[in-house]
């Protein structure tokens, strides 16, 4: 099964929504939470381009957006090719 990260918020509906579809497909997921881990924003922006939004999602190591991109790749029927299930 491929590595997930997810860099998340906690009140955050998108990063609740994205974690919701992983765990519907019963993937684990590695979740940094960019408000109390020291450098994690900042870590997320680098390996996403820029990006300040959460969540943003790696499979295997790849950035793959967002939860509405995430689900975009559930739908189209990408995402399970790429979570190798």
């Amino acid at each position: 099964m491929a590595r997930v990260e997810i860099y998340t918020s906690p009140l955050c509906g998108y990063c609740h929504a994205a974690k919701r579809l992983l765990a519907k497909k019963g993937v684990e997921f590695e979740e940094v939470n960019v408000i109390t881990t020291k450098g994690a924003r900042g870590e997320m922006m680098d390996r996403a381009g820029g990006r300040t939004s959460v969540p943003q999602i790696f499979i295997d190591g790849a950035h793959v957006g967002g939860s509405d991109e995430l689900h975009e790749l559930d739908f189209d029927g990408k995402l399970d090719p790429m979570l190798a299930l």
